[in-house]
Formats: C-alpha cells, sequence, structure tokens
C-alpha cells in the first residue's frame, strides 16, 4: 500500500477504477490503515503462537514447546513475512489492489477497536509534536520531474522525451540566452534614402522588421510585411504612412525567465520583444521562435544548417562565431561548458584571460582548446575551438 505509485493512482483514481478508489480512500486516513494491518498481524501472531504452544505440549510435553516455537518462527518469517512482502514489493499494484477489499471490510467490522487505537497512537505522537495534519503532501522539484522524464526512455520517444526536457530548462534560462545581440538585429533605417529601404522592404527574408532612425537605438518599433502589402495594395507606401503603421515595441527587463515571457506573449499576443538593462540600454531582440526551438530543437538537422556561427572544419575543429552563447554551444554540440558566469563564448574567454586577446592567441580553457582567429573593435570575432577529448583520438 505504501510503496503504491501515487501518480499512477490518482490517474486511475480519475479513471473511476474502483480498486483505485478504496486503496485511496484507506490511504488518505494512513493511520487507521496501519491500525488494521497491524491489529490483523499481531492478532495472527499471538493466536497462532497460542495454538502452536498448547498443540507442541500436548503432544510432546515441555520439548514440544520448543519444537512448536522453533518451528513457528520459521513459518511466520517465511510464508508470513519474506514471501508474501517480497511479493508485494516487487507488484505493489495487484497485491494493493486484491488486499483493500478485506482491508475495508475488517475496518468497516473492527471500526470501534480501530478508533481507539488510532486515537490513543495520535495523542502519544501528539506529545512528541507529530500530527498527520502538519505532513507535507507528496509533490515533486523540477530536479524529481527530470529524473523520472529520463527513467521514461523506454516509453517516451526520445523527441518527445527531449521536448519534456526542454520544457523543465526553461525555468533555468532567461532572455538573455536566446536573444538576437543588438548587434545582430536586421532592420530598416528610415533616415536611409527612400529607394534603399524599398530595397530593403523587397529583399527582406522576415515577416516582422524593426524600424529605427539611425541605429537601433532610436527604436521606432515594428512593423509586419502583410501591413507593407496592404500599403502597396493601397498605392499609400511612403515613410509617413510607414511610420503611423508601426506597432510600439515591447521591452522586457534582461533576466525575464523564458517560462515567464512564454505566458506573456501569450497574455499580449505578441510573437516579439526587445531586451533592455536597468539603464534602458537596448541588449537584443527575443521571439516567439527562439523561445520555441528551445523545446523542439532548431527546425533542421544539418549542423551547417543549425547555425551560421558555427563551421565543421575536416581537422574535426570548428570555426565559431564568438558572440554566441555558451547554452547554443551545449546545446548543438553536446559540449560540457559552464552553465554559471559568462553567457557568451567571448565572454568565457575574456573572463578565463582577464584581458581582451590578439590574434592569434591561444589557450585551453575546461577540456577545450581555443585560438583566436579574429579581433576588432575590442571584440573577439572568430575563433577556432576543439575538444581535447576529439584531439587526443586524433
Amino acid at each position: 500500500m505504501m510503496s503504491l505509485n501515487r501518480y499512477r493512482l490518482r490517474h486511475l483514481v480519475k479513471k473511476k477504477n474502483k480498486q483505485a478508489l478504496r486503496v485511496s480512500q484507506l490511504l488518505a486516513q494512513p493511520e487507521k490503515l496501519l491500525s488494521i494491518v497491524l491489529i490483523g498481524s499481531t492478532l495472527a501472531n499471538i493466536v497462532s503462537s497460542t495454538l502452536a504452544t498448547l498443540i507442541g505440549q500436548r503432544l510432546y510435553g515441555d520439548v514440544g514447546v520448543a519444537i512448536a516455537t522453533v518451528l513457528l518462527t520459521l513459518i511466520i518469517l517465511v510464508f508470513s513475512e519474506l514471501v508474501p512482502k517480497t511479493i508485494a514489493a516487487l507488484f505493489p499494484q495487484p497485491v494493493a489492489f486484491a488486499a483493500s477489499f478485506p482491508l475495508k471490510l475488517m475496518q468497516t467490522i473492527l471500526s470501534p477497536f480501530v478508533q481507539c487505537v488510532s486515537w490513543m497512537s495520535n495523542h502519544f505522537l501528539r506529545c512528541f509534536g507529530v500530527s498527520a495534519d502538519k505532513v507535507q503532501k507528496e509533490t515533486l522539484s523540477s530536479e524529481e520531474l527530470r529524473t523520472i522524464v529520463l527513467e521514461t526512455s523506454g516509453f517516451l520517444h526520445t523527441e518527445y522525451q527531449g521536448m519534456l526536457l526542454s520544457l523543465l530548462d526553461l525555468e533555468r534560462a532567461s532572455v538573455e540566452d536566446v536573444m538576437i545581440p543588438k548587434a545582430d538585429i536586421v532592420g530598416i533605417d528610415l533616415n536611409q534614402p527612400w529607394h534603399e529601404v524599398l530595397h530593403q522592404l523587397e529583399t527582406a527574408q522576415h515577416t516582422r522588421l524593426p524600424l529605427f532612425m539611425d541605429n537601433i537605438d532610436h527604436l521606432l518599433g515594428i512593423i509586419h510585411v502583410r501591413d507593407i502589402l496592404n500599403l502597396v495594395l493601397d498605392d499609400h507606401l511612403d515613410k509617413e504612412t510607414l511610420i503611423n503603421n508601426v506597432q510600439k515595441p515591447y521591452y522586457i527587463p534582461e533576466g525575464t525567465l523564458l517560462s515567464i515571457q512564454i505566458l506573456n506573449f501569450q497574455k499580449i499576443k505578441k510573437r516579439s520583444c526587445f531586451v533592455v538593462n536597468e539603464y534602458g540600454d537596448l541588449l537584443g531582440l527575443v521571439t516567439m521562435e527562439d523561445i520555441l526551438e528551445e523545446i523542439v530543437g532548431e527546425y533542421t538537422t544539418d549542423i551547417a544548417a543549425l547555425s551560421k556561427d558555427i563551421l565543421l572544419q575536416e581537422d574535426g575543429s570548428y570555426i565559431i562565431d564568438a558572440s554566441i552563447t555558451l547554452r547554443t554551444l551545449r546545446r548543438l554540440l553536446g559540449w560540457h561548458l559552464p552553465a554559471m558566469g559568462p553567457r557568451t563564448l567571448s565572454g568565457l574567454i575574456i573572463e578565463f584571460l582577464g584581458y581582451i586577446p590578439p590574434a592569434k592567441c591561444c589557450m585551453r580553457i575546461e577540456g577545450f582548446q581555443i585560438e583566436i582567429l579574429m579581433v576588432s573593435d575590442n571584440m573577439i570575432k572568430t575563433v577556432r575551438m576543439a575538444s581535447l577529448i576529439h584531439l587526443k583520438k586524433r
């Protein structure tokens, strides 16, 4: 009874399984369940001991009492303790369901005695500050849920298992882990000549485009390609109407958890937002697609297509854009990189060295060999990176 899978039991209770309902009722009052089990067990042992002693004494005298004691001890240990309890431990649900009816029946018949024993035991426990009302209900932490999901590998498809684990990871990841950095945001500068604006609108690869003046820090908002098409059809497309149809930017603070942001997107019916720091400076752009990719994975399986920032070389090393997040590297390449501290590869290198390194500088960090290929504007641009384990195999 006590070793039953409570979550499976609740599932069966919801399906109105009679045996599950009966077991659930018994487990709802554990002190009464233990009382009836122990009453029955104690009564059976005492009666059997008395009968065995009387029979042994009548047949063989005092020697018979010793023989009866030894035989009864073996019989009780094997047939009343070890065998049935081993079977019950291996098959808790069938045994619990089968035993639920006689236990319920005994609980009803011996109700006054059970209540008396339960009352006495509860009052004795209260002397030590123990109360059934204060016992916390059985709950699972995210780590325990992760363990359960990992143990279901034989029942769940690998992709589904990965999605469930990714959902649990949303509570750990923030928008900074998935955002498009400020320098990589593709938008349209409305201060440039109108023909260049039109060219960018015609060749845009995104359905939503940020509009700004001079630079992305002077952001006006986002416009949808559908709105642009409507303006073209109405022959009203110019800079003024473009600005009038822009959607105000939606800002969120850095550090916002992905689990919270996905609910915020659903609540306000938006699909993108801009991340700002405590001073209001723009840090990057987060879209609903970025968060969904954290759950379902990238939409392609080719590593070259997974990220333009990672290029596999013939020698097994990778040419990597240093602005890539460590989380992305962990997910795409399965590398064991620090989960705490810097978020980007560039940040990891600078923290390790304590300064911005020059090009052609080499180092070893966390079991990886890293070579700086390009540095400009006080930023590490490109590195060559390879696992030391892979190099040793070669």
